[in-house]
């Protein structure tokens, strides 16, 4: 249906409205665990809005950042902070303070409760184990 939408905004010239669409799709193959196609689609969402002169508008939640989602979601996947530095390629030190900035974002105030708004954001599925 996103990709229906997508073709259709294009058909009409509307690119603005193409690249907001694009940006749901990444959201849903992010969902579906198909990051490739995520970002294709939240590349060309880019390029299209630096080509209108438009600011690139973030899909993410309350105004976090990627790599604050990436954190994010690690985290509520259960992983300790040096464990998601390791697989981010980041120091200890700076995903402590990507958390500190989540927690400042979402005005939470622990790992518990940032795994809780993932999970209710769909930043990660919820497995039963």
């Amino acid at each position: 249906m996103l990709r229906r939408a997508c073709a259709q905004w294009r058909t009409l010239g509307a690119s603005y409205d193409c690249a907001r669409v694009r940006l749901l799709l990444a959201e849903a193959y992010d969902a579906l665990g198909d990051r490739d196609a995520s970002g294709r689609e939240r590349a060309a969402a880019k390029s299209a809005f630096t080509r209108l002169g438009a600011p690139v508008t973030s899909a993410n939640p309350d105004g976090l950042t990627a790599r604050e989602v990436d954190v994010l979601a690690l985290v509520a996947a259960g992983k300790s902070n040096r464990e998601v530095a390791a697989e981010l390629v980041l120091s200890d030190k700076t995903v402590a303070r990507h958390l500190a900035n989540i927690y400042l974002k979402l005005n939470l105030s622990s790992r518990t409760a940032a795994a809780g708004y993932a999970f209710d954001h769909g930043l990660v599925a919820r497995t039963d184990a």
